[in-house]
């Protein structure tokens, strides 16, 4: 029987790095942070706010999100965007990616390289 904390960590840690795949995609549309966990979560990303949050906070700092504050309705919104550097690494991320992908294939085939 397989231990229930040992395989959610294991899926913790294989959708880590997919979820900031999945918010430099996302925010090619500019988003706040709440819209963008139910956009997550509705394409199978379920994200938790205090993780997401953080995780926002990084890719700015890392320069590959840009942000504003949206003013205008009742209650102030920061909206998030994809930089430019964003989608430099997106790209390499998603050719990365697909590599994997293409390699546990060919291992679940049983495909020499």
């Amino acid at each position: 029987m397989v231990n229930e904390e040992v395989l959610r960590t294991h899926l913790q840690e294989l959708r880590r790095g997919t979820v900031v795949v999945a918010s430099l995609l996302a925010l090619r549309t500019p988003d706040y942070g709440y819209a963008l966990l139910q956009r997550l979560a509705g394409h199978g990303f379920p994200v938790d706010a205090n993780t997401l949050y953080p995780l926002l906070r990084r890719l700015e700092e890392q320069g590959l999100l840009t942000s504003e504050w949206n003013t205008e309705e009742s209650r102030p919104r920061k909206f998030y965007r994809t930089s430019a550097d964003g989608e430099t690494v997106l790209t390499r991320l998603l050719d990365d990616l697909a590599a994997v992908q293409t390699s546990v294939t060919g291992l679940i085939e049983g495909a020499d390289r």
